[in-house]
């Protein structure tokens, strides 16, 4: 096998890996600019020193959604949550101070101390996932959730 064969093997086991891992039936941003913005849902989660609250969010599907994260803690934390990150459409990420970001998805927003992120998006796959702060033992002294797709 010749050097041209073994890349394009390479780069075939690496889409099919990544289609497996990522695959998604959706295009977020056909999803993104089919929903009326005007009748966005706020909702507010606050990172503390090992905890998140509320632990528990809840969203419907196909309803466009501005979810602040905001850190009043003493230290950054994650808000950690690939599995929900890959079930939503996202339209952006915020910072109130600095611009924002567009992407169709992440796996999870590191926000400072004192600062808040919003997260623009739609609910698309039914389920319950999990969510974390991923900072060494802070998941493990209680920093952590749950996040409903109704």
């Amino acid at each position: 096998m010749n050097i041209k064969h073994i890349f394009v093997s390479a780069i075939l086991a690496l889409s099919l890996f990544s289609n497996q891992s990522y695959s998604h039936s959706f295009t977020p941003s056909e999803i993104v600019s089919s929903v009326d913005w005007k009748n966005m849902q706020v909702v507010e989660v606050v990172l503390n020193e090992y905890s998140i609250t509320p632990s528990s969010l809840a969203f419907k599907k196909n309803v466009p959604y501005k979810l602040i994260v905001k850190n009043i803690g003493k230290g950054k934390h994650y808000f950690t949550a690939k599995d929900f990150f890959h079930s939503i459409a996202t339209r952006k990420v915020q910072s109130n101070h600095d611009g924002e970001i567009k992407a169709d998805f992440f796996n999870a927003l590191e926000v400072y101390p004192g600062k808040s992120l919003d997260l623009y998006f739609v609910p698309v796959v039914k389920g319950v996932y999990g969510s974390a702060c991923t900072i060494s033992g802070h998941k493990e002294s209680g920093m952590s959730g749950t996040i409903t797709i109704e």
